[in-house]
């Protein structure tokens, strides 16, 4: 059975940093692309970031470019997104995705 298990959320003050971290067992994903998307309250869930393990590529969305960095560990069966210069409207639950498996979430709370 998959497992998706995401952490490093928290209360960050705008300007700050979180990194995040996910974490997948129970399949054999080293070739298949993961990514991270986000769901503020009273909105539909976005796409964040995603990144080809096997590439090396990665595709983020406007909103995040610049700021956020999406990585991977493949003999972790990991990948994180490092996010910068937070900002209010960067407050929502992040979700990993791997193909129709997705994590609990982890809140990211940004104050100013």
């Amino acid at each position: 059975q998959v497992q998706i298990v995401e952490s490093g959320g928290g209360l960050v003050r705008s300007g700050g940093s979180l990194r995040l971290s996910c974490t997948a067992s129970g399949f054999a994903f080293g070739y298949y692309p993961m990514s991270w998307y986000r769901q503020a309250p009273g909105k539909e869930r976005e796409f964040v970031a995603e990144i080809d393990r096997v590439a090396g590529t990665t595709n983020y969305a406007d909103s995040v470019k610049g700021r956020f960095t999406i990585s991977g560990d493949n003999h972790k069966n990991s990948v994180y997104l490092q996010m910068n210069s937070l900002k209010p409207e960067d407050t929502a639950v992040y979700y990993c995705r791997l193909l129709s498996h997705w994590g609990q979430g982890t809140q990211v709370t940004v104050f100013l």
